[in-house]
């Protein structure tokens, strides 16, 4: 019988000492090695952006194209999570965002342009884009497809985005981009930010408290603040919109035109930024005349408040005074016995044998007939003005900076389910030669379940702006 080999004493402990050696360092600089192999350890992250892009570096508006994919296997509320798409901007101008397409639909969609407190060469503003509760939950490993955005200067001079972190010209389909950072609950979830900094353990721990969710945009109710490039605008008309370009009337016929349309920033806008500005002009010919209108496709608007602030104009933006132009907000809708019009038409110099400046408040019955009631308020509003119409039970009320002006009832009042319409228009060319007027519309704001107060509508729209939502439209049309 073979007698058995022993393993030298000295290779048996050995391994041992080695382990109470390691066990001793990491128990003495464990908390000095931890954030090295923590670094090359990382976790994985909980969420991931894709980015893509079809603009050049130059170009009219940013269009970055983002999608948020849930990375863990749990349900993640679209509301926990904040983006920021990280740009430089240019000669200290201002700048404006609005969501093109979401498949959880854009009026779930807020947005706020910040100034950095530490500007990088690269960036010293973010567009930070929120969800709100309205935009539902990813499911573990699901994607929120594209959430499409422009961002843009408000003078409406093009961009140069070469020396904008977040912009990649390259990247003309969907992939991930940590140039665009991503939060979780305020905390930094992914990509890394301008200065450098990532998401670590570190930064959650130091981590502010969480944002309050974004409350989802009340039923019911339609508003925008009109944060638009310019007439052809692919959000305008995915928001709701149709400039008008058709032939008719009212006013100089088959005048109609997208060039009247604009979207300029304006002194005395609620927030400082944009209006829509409806511009008519002429040279006193038929030939040579352009009014301008916007409304909305659907006409799905009866009962309820009808808000807009807007200012009316008593002198030509250029040329001679004298012209009697009509800058109106009205509704209409429905034909034959079921015809509807409810309007609110300025004229500061006056129209059809009646001297101005003059308000018109008119509900229809029968246009054919000339079957309507009105009431004329007879002063200037060359200013800014909050101008209501409220309907309920069958009664119209129009009011006019919370001062009620008129009322209607019985007959006169909606039958049918109405669009909602700006214009600006000439009743007739009195004189030749060059002259345009300005009529401007800072926001629309609809409530189809209250009858509200000009200050309780000021209210509402003052804290939508306030959370970045510019626009959102859950008013739901009959069926």
């Amino acid at each position: 019988m073979a007698s058995s080999r022993r393993r030298p004493p000295g290779r048996r402990v050995w391994p041992k000492i080695r382990l109470l050696l390691l066990v001793a360092v990491v128990a003495a600089g464990g908390t000095a090695l931890y954030p090295v192999w923590k670094a090359a350890n990382p976790d994985p992250p909980e969420l991931k952006i894709r980015y893509r892009t079809d603009t050049p570096a130059t170009a009219a508006a940013a269009k970055p194209s983002l999608e948020v994919f849930n990375a863990t296997g749990k349900p993640l509320p679209l509301s926990d999570v904040t983006l920021r798409y990280w740009f430089t901007a240019e000669d200290s101008a201002s700048y404006a965002f609005n969501c093109v397409n979401a498949v959880f639909g854009c009026s779930n969609v807020a947005g706020r342009i910040v100034a950095m407190d530490k500007p990088t060469d690269t960036a010293d503003h973010y567009l930070e884009l929120r969800f709100t509760e309205g935009a539902g939950d990813l499911k573990p490993g699901a994607n929120s497809k594209g959430i499409d955005v422009q961002l843009f200067r408000t003078d409406h001079k093009k961009l140069k985005q070469s020396d904008d972190r977040s912009f990649d010209a390259d990247k003309t389909s969907y992939k991930e981009a940590e140039e665009v950072t991503a939060y979780k609950r305020g905390v930094l979830a992914w990509g890394e930010e301008p200065d450098g900094t990532k998401a670590s353990d570190e930064k959650k721990a130091t981590a502010k408290t969480a944002p309050e969710a974004l409350p989802a945009p009340p039923a019911g109710v339609l508003f925008d603040d009109f944060s638009y490039l310019g007439p052809k605008d692919p959000a305008l008309f995915k928001h709701g919109w149709l400039v008008r370009t058709s032939k008719g009337g009212p006013g100089i016929e088959n005048t109609w035109s997208a060039q009247g349309v604009s979207f300029p920033t304006a002194e005395g806008s609620h927030a400082g930024g944009q209006v829509l500005n409806l511009r008519a002009s002429t040279d006193g010919t038929e030939a040579g005349t352009r009014q301008a209108s916007l409304g909305t496709a659907a006409s799905k608007f009866r009962d309820g408040t009808y808000a807009a602030r807007i200012h009316f104009s008593d002198e030509p933006a250029t040329g001679d005074a004298g012209d009697h132009v009509n800058q109106t907000f009205y509704t209409i809708g429905g034909k034959g016995s079921k015809y509807s019009e409810l309007d609110n038409e300025y004229m500061p110099n006056g129209g059809w044998g009646r001297p101005g400046p003059k308000l018109d408040t008119v509900t229809w019955f029968d246009h054919k007939t000339n079957d309507r009631v009105y009431e004329t308020t007879n002063k200037s509003l060359d200013a800014w003005h909050t101008v209501l119409i409220r309907v309920k039970d069958g009664v119209v009320a129009y009011w006019l900076d919370g001062k009620k002006l008129f009322l209607s009832n019985g007959k006169y009042a909606p039958r049918a389910d109405m669009s909602v319409n700006f214009n600006h228009w000439f009743i007739d060319l009195p004189f030749k030669g060059e002259r345009a007027w300005d009529m401007k519309v800072d926001w629309l704001y609809y409530n189809a379940n209250d009858t509200l107060s000009a200050e309780e509508v000021r209210s509402q729209v003052a804290g939508f702006t306030d959370e970045g939502m510019n626009y959102f439209d859950t008013v739901r049309e009959s069926r």
